[in-house]
């Protein structure tokens, strides 16, 4: 495979791309956990049903961690193949460029693993209601 600055400008609109939706889930998040904080410091006390939902949250954090700093690595390593490029390392310049794809390939995995949690986080959220279908 031939490589030039064409093959790492592919990726320039999509990491940050990538990067701020998992910021934005990030954020979201934080603003969660902040608000299950203050009802609980006003309150003193937590639910027993919140106590799995505790340790979800705590599991996406980490999740979501992981996902930006496999995305924050992905776009440092596209930017390295682009001055590989620069100074004509053409053999460096494939292998930064695959560890680019890989990071970002890891960091969609991450992600998957989060919505996972996600939806699992809202079924414990929903089954203290009971819906009856009848």
């Amino acid at each position: 495979m031939n490589i030039d600055y064409t093959v790492t400008a592919l990726m320039f609109p999509a990491i940050p791309l990538l990067m701020s939706v998992y910021g934005n889930r990030f954020h979201t998040l934080s603003n969660l956990i902040r608000k299950i904080h203050d009802e609980y410091v006003w309150e003193k006390h937590i639910p027993p049903e919140w106590e799995k939902q505790l340790i979800n949250l705590n599991g996406r954090v980490k999740w979501l961690k992981y996902t930006l700093a496999c995305a924050s690595f992905g776009f440092l390593f596209n930017m390295m193949t682009v001055f590989a490029l620069y100074l004509d390392m053409i053999f460096m310049a494939r292998i930064i460029f695959g560890s680019c794809c890989l990071a970002m390939i890891v960091s969609v995995i991450f992600f998957i693993r989060d919505i996972h949690l996600s939806t699992e986080t809202l079924k414990l959220h929903l089954s203290d209601m009971k819906i009856d279908l009848d």
